[in-house]
């Protein structure tokens, strides 16, 4: 279930580089995510801040008509790392292996870069509409998908691990 929840939220990271990290440091700050170590960076308020910032330019800069594609190298390669920076990150409060959290975020990263251009695209030409209602819906489901995928990894630590944390309050 933990390696599901690590790849599933590197497709979230695929679909909105910024999203799922942004995320998980409100998690951390707000207390319902325990990292330790190096990890705790993230529920500092200056992480917290400057990912949600991140967060905010990406779905503005997505709507710009002179944005590159998500599938081109540079952006390949941004989803990727932060795809496996959220699998490292979740590996100690879901016991995974690093490396394996790292390949799954990876993973699901690039499925999720290439699985929302198809599916945006498809869309578009299917609705025969502008792209920018449809990449605001895709704005919208990466928010929520990565708020309940972390909620998920939530119980599953506290339930395991005996995790203080609790749902996002």
């Amino acid at each position: 279930m933990g390696l599901l929840l690590v790849f599933l939220l590197g497709a979230c990271t695929g679909l909105r580089t910024m999203t799922p990290i942004a995320v998980l440091c409100w998690f951390a700050y707000r207390n319902a995510l325990h990292l330790v170590g190096w990890r705790s960076f993230t529920a500092n308020i200056i992480a917290v801040i400057v990912f949600t910032l991140m967060a905010l330019g990406e779905y503005v800069g997505d709507k710009l008509p002179n944005t590159p594609s998500r599938t081109a190298p540079i952006g390949l390669l941004g989803r990727s790392a932060f795809g496996a920076l959220v699998g490292l990150l979740l590996a100690q409060p879901l016991l995974l292996s690093p490396v394996a959290a790292i390949a799954l975020g990876i993973v699901g990263a690039l499925i999720g870069t290439y699985a929302g251009w198809f599916l945006r695209t498809r869309c578009v030409l299917g609705l025969k509409c502008p792209d920018w209602p449809v990449a605001v819906a895709e704005d919208c489901l990466t928010i929520l998908f990565s708020i309940l995928l972390l909620n998920a990894v939530v119980a599953r630590s506290a339930l395991f691990l005996g995790n203080e944390g609790g749902l996002l309050r």
